[in-house]
């Protein structure tokens, strides 16, 4: 499975903190958190929530076919990424809607929520009829 999973870079294998992809994934999840940074391994530390078990769970009992069809959805922006999660879709609320997120081994250590923003850019138009107080003075056609 880590074969499929390359840098930019051609031939370069994957690698975090000095460990392949095959060797994360096979570690426990203690283990990981000792290699992620501090913020990811704190909430690791005083323990999974009973809503981030749960996604645990159903990442590990997935079926690998229907992941891509039917992505798993949740509202947990705060999940660290695990290496047990490469290759896995979320769909992750932003607040609005359920984004798609495609799990790449460059994503270990980050939370779920960072690769979808809650808020959207504001593009301002023209003022519109009543916004000033000069536009009422303005014609309709």
């Amino acid at each position: 499975m880590s074969s499929d999973y390359r840098t930019g870079r051609e031939g370069k294998e994957f690698a975090y903190r000095g460990h392949s992809l095959d060797e994360l994934q096979e570690m426990d999840v203690d283990e990981v958190a000792e290699l992620l940074p501090a913020r990811q391994r704190r909430s690791i530390v005083r323990g999974l929530g009973t809503e981030q078990q749960k996604l645990l769970e159903k990442v590990r009992s997935r079926d690998k076919e229907t992941t891509a069809d039917n992505p798993i959805r949740t509202h947990l922006r705060d999940m660290p990424i695990l290496p047990e999660f490469v290759g896995v879709t979320f769909s992750v609320y932003n607040g609005h809607s359920f984004e798609r997120v495609q799990v790449e081994p460059e994503m270990i250590g980050h939370f779920l929520g960072e690769f979808h923003l809650t808020r959207s850019t504001v593009e301002h138009g023209q003022a519109g009829i009543g916004a000033t107080r000069s536009s009422k003075f303005v014609p309709l056609k």
